[in-house]
């Protein structure tokens, strides 16, 4: 109901539009957002890797195609219509590798949305822990871990391995005041075409060498609590 573009409008810059993979993750932002501020689109299926093409061809996709429509930036920046573009996807691999895809359509034909800072990517809780009297949502392992200190006996432990399984009434409270948004920044040292060759680019062995050098594995560590 608020847009960016809506001048006389106090909460235009709360303007915020979530990029969501498949129904499930939107239905529980949809039932859960400010529909005063917060829109939602729903990806269906993983987006087209757009690097090397020219707009044209990218236009021919239906998903990319409705993607700027909504955004209302074919023809001006100036048209935006939300401040914030979210990206809300699942933090596993497909979820990262649709992260990527959405980041490298704005790379290549939208930077500007990118260099005066309105793409985000969504953070949400790993875990939920839990007794009787207390909840925390935990972002790490690490928080996790805090977490089960504060509680007595043996808490709850829920792992969510999806947006879609964080209900509606939990999701409030993610993308409201208390949001956590990384934000999509550039490195001035690096031109776009340099970063989009980079990662999207040939698999090259200097690209393989950073992956390894750069490899996390982050495991789930079993508690033990006596």
């Amino acid at each position: 109901r608020v847009h960016l573009g809506d001048l006389k409008k106090d909460r235009r810059l709360e303007s915020t539009i979530f990029i969501t993979e498949g129904d499930s993750a939107s239905g529980s932002i949809t039932k859960s957002r400010d529909v005063d501020t917060q829109a939602v689109f729903s990806l269906r299926g993983k987006p087209l890797n757009t690097y090397g093409m020219t707009k044209k061809i990218v236009y021919e996709n239906e998903e990319f195609n409705l993607l700027q429509a909504a955004l209302n930036i074919e023809d001006s920046m100036e048209d935006l219509r939300y401040n914030n573009i979210v990206i809300a996807t699942d933090a596993d691999v497909d979820g990262m590798h649709i992260r990527l895809l959405l980041i490298t359509f704005f790379l290549q034909f939208f930077p500007e949305l990118i260099k005066e800072g309105h793409l985000y990517i969504l953070q949400t809780p790993l875990f939920r822990v839990r007794d009787k009297k207390q909840t925390f949502y935990c972002y790490s392992e690490q928080e996790k871990q805090e977490a089960i200190k504060k509680l007595a006996g043996k808490p709850e432990i829920t792992r969510f391995k999806g947006l879609g399984e964080i209900s509606p009434d939990e999701f409030k409270f993610f993308i409201g005041e208390d949001i956590r948004l990384d934000p999509v920044m550039l490195d001035k040292a690096t031109t776009t075409e340099e970063l989009l060759e980079f990662y999207m680019g040939k698999n090259t062995l200097d690209r393989q060498k950073f992956i390894i050098d750069n490899l996390k594995v982050e495991l789930d560590v079993a508690e033990e609590i006596v």
